[in-house]
């Protein structure tokens, strides 16, 4: 079998540049485990604004001219539902808080996307004597749709092989690359922290960061909007509520952990004051860079070998951003971004 691209590792980043072989009719294998999950464990908010700082994402703008159009195809092409327009509202915590949000809903760059004024918190469960921020333009991804029926479609389609990667079966010499009985042009890695195992970009400076989100029933929450505090709350119908998330830097296992759970559940009891029952808990890790910059770029001895990774928390919004800069510097020669060039990073 010959084919212009092997795809390995099938997340967030593979998703997004399978979309674009599909779109330029490149034919692919896609191959994927299910050992990375932290394309599950996101959110899956698409949020163009830090809330912890009341600053801008980095290219958040560019971000979401290229994603939610990729999404909106995806739902016409599995007929599911994947984009949950809803409001984030953060809950401030002081009147410090207030005036910074002001200053920063006053700044060019942001008062497109902060509302100017303080929604008085009309819900008697919810916690928040100083007000909430209401942030404009965002939405919810349906993470674990999207993947299910991407994954289910590339089964239908012979283009999905479900196992691990066997890096010594791939041989490098010579054109194209030879990978048991398939031959391919080129071949992209986007494992996520899974990448760590891979003997040609595991120099690559990517640190592991855990996380941990809790699924909660409250028939008397009555949320209709993600609530952003130090964790977030987020609606997923049925009176349901994803809830996260934790950041542990010392575990890279996808195992739940009680440390976690009782964590979560102590955040969450001071802003909402009503009973929740723990439905479900996920767990997974991120992939993040020590810049907080993606790591996109071409191996730097073997032509046509290429990595995609470190997204991060924000998968949703920047990887179908990455995926398209990857995908015009192989197929068009536009240079990359020299912040998520993986070239930053060598030494000689």
């Amino acid at each position: 079998m010959l084919v212009d691209y092997i795809v390995v590792g099938y997340g967030l980043a593979g998703i997004s540049f399978c979309e674009l072989l599909k779109a330029n009719n490149k034919s692919f294998i896609v191959f994927d485990n299910q050992s990375q999950r932290s394309s599950l464990v996101a959110g899956g908010l698409y949020n163009p604004v830090i809330l912890k700082r009341f600053t801008s994402v980095w290219k958040s703008e560019e971000q979401l001219e290229i994603a939610l159009p990729m999404y909106t195809k995806l739902e016409k092409q599995l007929k599911k539902k994947l984009d949950f327009k809803i409001p984030v509202l953060r809950r401030f915590a002081s009147t410090e808080e207030q005036n910074n949000w002001f200053i920063a809903s006053d700044k060019p760059i942001l008062n497109k996307y902060l509302s100017p004024e303080i929604v008085r918190n009309n819900n008697s469960y919810i916690d928040a004597p100083f007000g909430l921020g209401k942030v404009l333009n965002t939405g919810r991804i349906d993470t674990q749709v999207l993947v299910s029926s991407c994954r289910e479609n590339l089964l239908n389609e012979n283009k999905l092989i479900e196992e691990g990667f066997n890096y010594n079966s791939l041989i490098v010499e010579g054109m194209p690359f030879q990978y048991k009985n398939i031959k391919s042009k080129n071949i992209v890695f986007s494992e996520g922290y899974g990448v760590k195992e891979n003997p040609f970009f595991n120099a690559l400076p990517l640190k592991q960061s855990k996380g941990e989100l809790l699924i909660i029933s409250s028939p008397e929450l009555k949320l209709d909007y993600v609530l952003k505090s130090d964790i977030f709350v987020l609606p997923l119908g049925e009176d349901l509520y994803r809830v996260g998330a934790t950041y542990e830097w010392e575990d890279d296992t996808n195992k739940i952990t009680q440390k976690a759970r009782e964590e979560l559940e102590f955040k969450l009891k001071k802003v909402i004051k009503c009973p929740f029952k723990v439905v479900n808990q996920i767990a997974g890790v991120r992939p993040t860079v020590v810049d907080r910059r993606p790591l996109v770029g071409q191996h730097k001895h073997i032509k046509n070998m290429y990595v995609l990774n470190g997204l991060g928390t924000r998968g949703v919004m920047i990887g179908p951003y990455v995926a398209n800069e990857l995908y015009d510097f192989i197929e068009r020669g536009k240079p990359l971004d020299n912040e998520i060039n993986i070239e930053r990073f060598n030494s000689n």
